[in-house]
């Protein structure tokens, strides 16, 4: 799908203290072992935030005289697509000067219930992450994190009763 793949961080909530090596690192061994050309896959492995991922993979891409023209494929967890998306809108350095830039947000089909092991936690701590992700959508846009994301007032009630079920289990 494309000519290179970039991964990108160091730790994250998730992984904090259960890696030996940053993600990035722990990415690009699955790619290779699942045939990708090692040769084609670039690193960034500092970030421990989804802001930083953006800024820091850009850095990478500029570096290497990498940056796209026409389309960028971003991959993520299932939950954390939109919030993906709103970061890279704000956070990415060079969207100005590539506005025919067309960005894709993609993530495996995972069922929800499929989705928790023992490297991402249980179904609660799965939940408390998509519970933040929401969050972060609402509130990073005033703290210039991320562009302003419109949620319907569907997705609002089922955040409450999450909020409400996830507080009665804590």
């Amino acid at each position: 799908m494309a000519p290179w793949i970039l991964f990108s961080g160091k730790e994250g909530a998730n992984t904090r203290g259960k890696w030996t090596k940053p993600e990035a690192e722990i990415f690009k061994d699955v790619a290779i072992s699942l045939g990708v050309d090692k040769n084609q896959i670039l690193l960034e492995s500092n970030a421990t935030n989804t802001g930083e991922n953006v800024r820091f993979s850009y850095n990478v891409l500029k570096q290497g005289n990498l940056l796209p023209k026409e389309k960028i494929l971003l991959v993520q967890m299932p939950y954390m697509e939109r919030r993906v998306y709103a970061t890279f809108m704000k956070q990415w350095p060079g969207f100005s000067e590539t506005p025919d830039l067309q960005v894709l947000v993609t993530s495996p089909p995972i069922p929800m219930l499929s989705y928790p092991n023992t490297e991402v936690g249980a179904l609660h701590d799965v939940i408390s992450a998509m519970i933040g992700c929401l969050y972060r959508i609402q509130i990073y846009p005033q703290k210039g994190f991320q562009i302003p994301q419109i949620i319907p007032d569907t997705v609002l009630q089922s955040y409450q009763k999450l909020l409400e079920t996830s507080n009665k289990h804590v």
